[in-house]
């Protein structure tokens, strides 16, 4: 028997999964995040890594890079400066976070990718890096209790509203991870996929975060509001998706699309009143960017 919680009894069946070993097990709770569904699968391989592991394996997302980008409105990071160390609270949600994504992956389609290591890296190092990127000033010691964050080339309190969309959020990513990024943001996930909105609101329960507005529509049928950062990331019809998402953001204000080196020139073709940045290599990539355009005033 596995020391897994008591409210679980297990049957004694097996399988491989990716590269983790699985065990299923059957509820006798009700106590899963799968509707209509008494049972929850965990990756016995998981269950060994610790935040300090999950720590270790996001340390190359979150070092500073210098910023040489003329259109970007936030200090430029110098080198030799320290990277950023999330707290043992972030580290936590991170886990927690993980755990019901790869429960609920078993189930519905989240993502393809199912390797632990492979969700941290893929999924929250690359959404971390835009976080770091698009809100410097937010770092795991100051963003509870910091005093500013950059928006709009100028420094505003945390109790101002800095306004986040997520378009296709999916699994959450980056909408999330920036979220515990930087709590003070009033962060917007659009997901269209009813299955995906309910794994969100899951997710987000779970973490207790706040200020957190799940759209289950197309971002087409959005209301005319105007958000101070528009992110994408991994949507499907990437090229038609786009106006949408530049007519979603503020004047002043920032579309960040995590993407391909190969979908960088048809972006800025899409969307050429946009003030493009150069492009930012995403760690531990050969061809993911971040690139960050702005909106005229």
């Amino acid at each position: 028997m596995h020391n897994f919680p008591t409210r679980f009894a297990f049957l004694p069946s097996q399988f491989r999964f990716g590269s983790g070993s699985l065990v299923v097990a059957l509820s006798v709770s009700g106590a899963t995040p799968f509707p209509n569904r008494e049972f929850a699968i965990y990756n016995r391989d998981f269950r060994y890594m610790d935040t300090a592991h999950i720590a270790e394996l996001l340390e190359p997302f979150l070092r500073p890079t210098p910023d040489t980008n003329s259109c970007h409105s936030e200090p430029s990071q110098r080198l030799g400066e320290e990277p950023a160390v999330l707290s043992p609270a972030q580290l936590q949600s991170i886990s927690t976070y993980i755990d019901i994504l790869l429960r609920w992956n078993a189930r519905i389609n989240l993502t393809a990718i199912r390797d632990p290591k492979d969700i941290i890296t893929r999924h929250f190092g690359e959404s971390l890096f835009a976080a770091r990127h698009l809100f410097p000033l937010s770092s795991s010691v100051s963003s509870a209790s910091s005093v500013s964050s950059v928006v709009k080339g100028a420094e505003v309190g945390v109790g101002a509203a800095v306004t986040v969309a997520d378009l296709g959020s999916g699994a959450g990513f980056p909408g999330l991870p920036i979220k515990l990024w930087a709590p003070h943001l009033s962060l917007t996930l659009v997901e269209s996929n009813h299955k995906k909105a309910a794994f969100l609101r899951e997710v987000t329960r779970a973490l207790t975060l706040t200020d957190v507005n799940i759209q289950n529509t197309r971002a087409e049928t959005l209301p005319p509001i105007d958000y101070d950062v528009v992110t994408l990331r991994a949507v499907e019809r990437f090229e038609a998706i786009l106006p949408t998402a530049a007519a979603l953001v503020a004047p002043a204000g920032r579309l960040a699309l995590l993407i391909s080196s190969a979908q960088q020139a048809p972006a800025r073709s899409a969307l050429p009143h946009l003030t493009w940045s150069d492009p930012t290599p995403i760690p531990q990539s050969r061809s993911r960017i971040l690139l960050v355009a702005r909106r005229p005033s």
